[in-house]
């Protein structure tokens, strides 16, 4: 299910709905959350918004680090 060793997401049932977070590992025992969206009606829709929202923040990130790697050179 993980596009990446680095980036992954996970879910959390809060009261009466769920929440999604992206998270990043920053190192084996520390985990960062990245970006975050609660109010879910069921684990499915929280799942389906981490998927795409993974999807797009790599490729976000990709085009950022290419950014960053041109200005360097």
């Amino acid at each position: 299910m993980s596009i990446s060793k680095k980036y992954d997401f996970q879910t959390t049932a809060e009261k009466d709905s769920w929440r999604a977070d992206i998270v990043r590992r920053a190192s084996s025992k520390k985990s960062i959350v990245s970006k975050t969206q609660a109010g879910f009606k069921s684990e499915a829709e929280a799942i389906e918004w981490a998927e795409k929202e993974l999807v797009l923040f790599l490729q976000k990130q990709s085009d950022r680090n290419k950014r960053q790697a041109d200005k360097r050179s």
